[in-house]
């Protein structure tokens, strides 16, 4: 089974902007390049865009999933249940380390929307950044074995 990177956020500070782009530089132990996260546990934060989708139909909204503030969008590739499994993303592992749960920055973009990415992985996940490398917008992203 292979997904797809969708979309690439950085983060430019703490409660920043989220700067879409079509290329970005991981670097291992620390996260991506130019975000204002680096290292510890969240040095990545992903989410899927079938699950977004799915949150905007239960709430009959539109948003931009920037609005959730992660730094990477996948599709085909289920996110739940994953902890310690090694996603590729290009050329580039990572090892999920647990379930993002959200925060009351997605009721401050929309009533419910924390409500609703609570349960079942739906807020995403978070990594590790394992090896350095570029990873652009449409690299295949897969579980290794």
């Amino acid at each position: 089974m292979t997904g797809k990177l969708e979309k690439i956020w950085i983060k430019r500070a703490r409660r920043g902007p989220m700067d879409a782009k079509e290329h970005a530089t991981l670097v291992a132990g620390k996260g991506l390049r130019n975000n204002a996260n680096q290292a510890g546990k969240r040095q990545v934060t992903i989410i899927e865009k079938e699950v977004w989708a799915r949150h905007m139909k239960e709430l009959n909204a539109d948003l931009d999933p920037a609005t959730r503030r992660a730094n990477m969008m996948v599709s085909g590739m289920p996110l739940a249940d994953s902890r310690g499994r090694i996603l590729q993303v290009g050329n580039c592992r990572l090892r999920i380390l647990g379930e993002t749960k959200p925060c009351e920055r997605m009721d401050e973009a929309l009533p419910g929307l924390k409500e609703v990415m609570w349960d079942d992985w739906g807020g995403g996940a978070y990594a590790e950044v394992l090896d350095d490398g570029e990873i652009s917008v449409a690299d295949v992203v897969e579980w290794l074995p």
